[in-house]
C-alpha cells in the first residue's frame, strides 16, 4: 500500500489531479437537491456509454454503400457479444433522449431557467436537439430501407425552406440525390462533427452549472430577483450548503449506473432492432417510419391538411425553437415553485400528453408501414409447393408484408391480402403489381417475370 501510495502522489504531484477535480467535487451545492436532480447526471452516464459503444462498433462498421448493411448484419448475427453491443447503443440513444427530455421538463416545471441560469437553459436546448440530430444521423447508418428512405424524406422537408432549402439539403445528403457519399457524410456527422459540437456544449453547460450553482429547491413565496439573488444564493451556501461529493452526488451515481443496468439488460433481453431489406433506388413510392423519439412528429404531419403541411414544416420548428430559447428572457424572475405556477404545469401537462397521443398514432395508424414484420410462417403460407413458396419470400423481401396483411402478419397501410383471390383474378393481380396504386410502388421494373409469376402464384393460393 505504501508503494501505491507514492505512485499516486508522484503521479498526483506532476499531474495536478487534485488541484483541478478537488474543487470541483467539493463546491457546495444547496441542501435538499433530492432524486428529481439526477436526470441531467443521468443524460452524461448515457452519452459517455454512447461513446464508448460507438468507438466499439466503429471497429466493425463499414462506412460504405456496398459494405455497411453486411457490416452490420455481421455484428449483429456473428461478432462476439456484437448483438448486445448494437443493442446498448440503440437503447443508449433511446434513453439518453429520456433523460433529456425529463431533464429540461424538471428544469422548465421548476423554473430553473431564470435568473443566473438563462444561457445555461440555452445550451441544454441546444443540447437537446443535438441529441435529436445524433439518433437521426445513426438511422441512416444502418444503411436498409427505413434509415435511407427516412432520410430522404427529411432532405425533401429540408429542401422547402425559403431561400435556403436546397442548399441544406444537398449539404445534408452530399449531393442531389442520395448515394454512396451520403453514407460517408452521414458517418460524419455522427462520429465527428455532432459529438465534438455535444462535447463543447457538455462542457459548457457543466461550467456554468459550477459557476452559477445548482439551482436550489424552489419554495412557496421565495421570488428570484435579479438584484439581490446572487448575495443570497452565497449567503445561503455559506451557512446551509453541503459538498457535491459525497453528499449530493452519490443519488448521481446510484441513479446513473442503474441507468446503464438498465440498458445492458435491455440489450440483453431484446437486441437492437432487426433491418429491414437493402436500400432499393427502384422502390420511388415507399413509406419510411422513423425511430420512435421522431415518430410523434411523423405522427402530425401525416394528420394534418396536405394544403398546410408545407408551411408547418418551416413553422413549427421554427417556433418552437424560438420560444424554447426566448423563455429565460420573457421570464427571468420571479416566482419559482409549481403551484404558483399553474399555467406552467398545465402547458407541460399538455405537451406530454399531446405529444404522447401522436406517438401512439404513429405506431397504430395505417400510414405506417410495418418494417419489423417477419417473414410468413410456414402456418400462414399452408402449401409445401415450391413455387408458392418462393412467392411467399418474394412477398417479404420486397416489401409487401410492411403493408399488407396474410393471415394476421403483416402490416396495415394496405388492403388485407389473406383471402385476395377471392377478390381479384389472375390478370388484374397482374395488373395491380406491375403498374401499382394509390401509395403502392409499381413493381413492374422491380420483379423480372419469373419474380412476377411466383407472386402471383402465391397470391392465387390466398383463398
Amino acid at each position: 500500500m505504501k508503494t501505491l501510495k507514492k505512485i499516486w502522489y508522484w503521479i498526483d504531484d506532476r499531474s495536478g489531479f487534485t488541484e483541478i477535480f478537488s474543487p470541483l467535487l467539493k463546491h457546495l451545492v444547496p441542501p435538499g437537491a433530492k432524486w428529481s436532480y439526477v436526470f441531467g447526471s443521468a443524460t452524461l452516464f448515457c452519452l459517455v456509454l454512447q461513446v464508448v459503444t460507438g468507438v466499439a462498433l466503429s471497429l466493425l462498421y463499414q462506412p460504405s454503400s456496398a459494405e455497411a448493411y453486411q457490416s452490420l448484419q455481421f455484428i449483429t448475427h456473428r461478432a462476439a457479444f456484437g448483438n448486445i453491443l448494437r443493442g446498448m447503443h440503440y437503447f443508449g440513444a433511446s434513453m439518453m433522449i429520456i433523460m433529456v427530455s425529463i431533464h429540461m421538463i424538471r428544469v422548465y416545471l421548476t423554473a430553473a431557467y431564470k435568473y443566473p441560469r438563462e444561457m445555461a437553459w440555452i445550451s441544454g436546448v441546444l443540447l437537446f436537439f443535438l441529441t435529436i440530430a445524433m439518433g437521426f444521423t445513426g438511422q441512416l447508418l444502418r444503411w436498409d430501407s427505413n434509415g435511407v428512405w427516412s432520410s430522404v424524406v427529411a432532405a425533401e422537408q429540408l429542401g422547402r425552406l425559403p431561400f435556403i432549402g436546397k442548399f441544406a439539403a444537398r449539404l445534408l445528403l452530399g449531393g442531389n440525390t442520395i448515394n454512396g457519399h451520403s453514407l460517408s457524410r452521414f458517418y460524419s456527422y455522427h462520429v465527428f462533427i455532432i459529438p465534438a459540437i455535444i462535447f463543447l456544449f457538455v462542457g459548457y453547460h457543466l461550467m456554468l452549472v459550477i459557476r452559477n450553482g445548482i439551482s436550489e429547491p424552489p419554495k412557496v413565496g421565495r421570488l428570484v430577483d435579479p438584484k439581490t439573488y446572487r448575495k443570497w444564493y452565497q449567503d445561503m451556501l455559506k451557512d446551509k450548503g453541503i459538498p457535491f461529493w459525497p453528499y449530493a452526488a452519490w443519488r448521481d451515481v446510484v441513479f446513473g449506473v442503474g441507468t446503464i443496468i438498465t440498458i445492458i439488460i435491455l440489450a440483453i433481453v431484446f437486441g437492437p432492432p432487426e433491418l429491414t431489406t437493402p436500400p432499393n433506388p427502384a422502390h420511388l413510392n415507399t413509406t419510411p417510419t422513423p425511430d420512435w423519439y421522431m415518430l410523434s412528429i411523423f405522427s402530425l404531419f401525416a394528420l394534418m391538411p396536405a394544403r398546410i403541411e408545407s408551411y408547418m414544416i418551416i413553422i413549427g420548428p421554427m417556433l418552437t425553437i424560438l420560444i424554447l430559447l426566448a423563455l429565460p428572457f420573457v421570464s427571468n424572475k420571479g416566482e419559482r415553485h409549481p403551484i404558483r405556477r399553474p399555467w406552467a404545469v398545465f402547458g407541460s401537462a399538455c405537451v406530454i400528453i399531446f405529444v404522447f397521443t401522436l406517438f401512439l398514432l404513429g405506431e397504430k395508424a395505417p400510414w405506417s408501414p410495418r418494417f419489423e414484420a417477419k417473414p410468413l410462417t410456414t402456418a400462414n403460407i399452408q402449401s409445401s409447393d415450391t413455387e408458392i413458396n418462393a412467392g411467399a419470400a418474394l412477398f417479404y423481401n420486397k416489401g409487401c408484408l410492411y403493408c399488407h396483411k396474410i393471415n394476421n402478419q403483416g402490416g396495415i397501410k394496405g388492403p388485407d391480402l389473406s383471402q385476395i383471390a377471392q377478390r381479384l383474378s389472375k390478370g388484374d393481380m397482374i395488373i395491380r403489381i406491375v403498374n401499382g396504386g394509390g401509395n403502392m410502388p409499381a413493381y413492374g421494373g422491380i420483379l423480372n417475370k419469373k419474380e412476377l409469376t411466383e407472386v402471383v402464384v402465391f397470391l392465387q393460393s390466398r383463398k
